[in-house]
């Protein structure tokens, strides 16, 4: 694909999780489909019909194997942040239909133990998961990410400690 093309592809609707334990720590899942160090927080597309609280609940739970009733809702960023891939993967990912994505964000304190964690999911998404400070888990996640992570920490950093 050329430049043009990608630029004028629309970004993927999309949600994330910042999901804080008592600690103060966030949830971080290193991909399960990269074999390098490249950990993230829980995100995924909204489906049609669905709003982005909705998609987030249903993240939440296919990712992390948390149930609804164990998070509670602290903030949601005010703003949609956006990221574009690379221009090598953009043909490869989501089958060449978006340039990247456009993310609302949640921030959510977890309520329940560690052992409600389950990231043995149908499709997982996490080979294994730990609890990070921001900038940790902002080092460790893949570089075209960064400027976003950075982005959705800042939209919470009266609450992040």
């Amino acid at each position: 694909m050329t430049e043009a093309e990608i630029l004028a592809l629309p970004y993927r609707p999309c949600v994330g999780l910042v999901i804080l334990n008592p600690a103060g720590g966030i949830f971080a899942g290193q991909r399960i489909d990269n074999p390098g160090d490249a950990w993230q927080m829980p995100q995924g597309g909204i489906d049609r019909g669905e709003t982005p609280w909705e998609a987030a609940l249903r993240e939440l739970g296919e990712e992390t194997g948390i149930p609804d009733e164990a998070v509670e809702l602290l903030a949601e960023a005010p703003d949609w942040i956006t990221y574009d891939l690379p221009h090598d993967l953009v043909p490869r990912i989501w089958k060449g239909r978006f340039r990247g994505q456009r993310q609302r964000w949640f921030l959510m304190r977890f309520l329940g133990d560690d052992a409600m964690i389950d990231i043995t999911r149908e499709n997982p998404e996490f080979s294994r998961w730990a609890w990070m400070p921001p900038d940790e888990l902002a080092a460790r996640i893949v570089p075209f990410k960064r400027a976003t992570y950075a982005a959705v920490f800042d939209a919470f950093r009266d609450r992040l400690g």
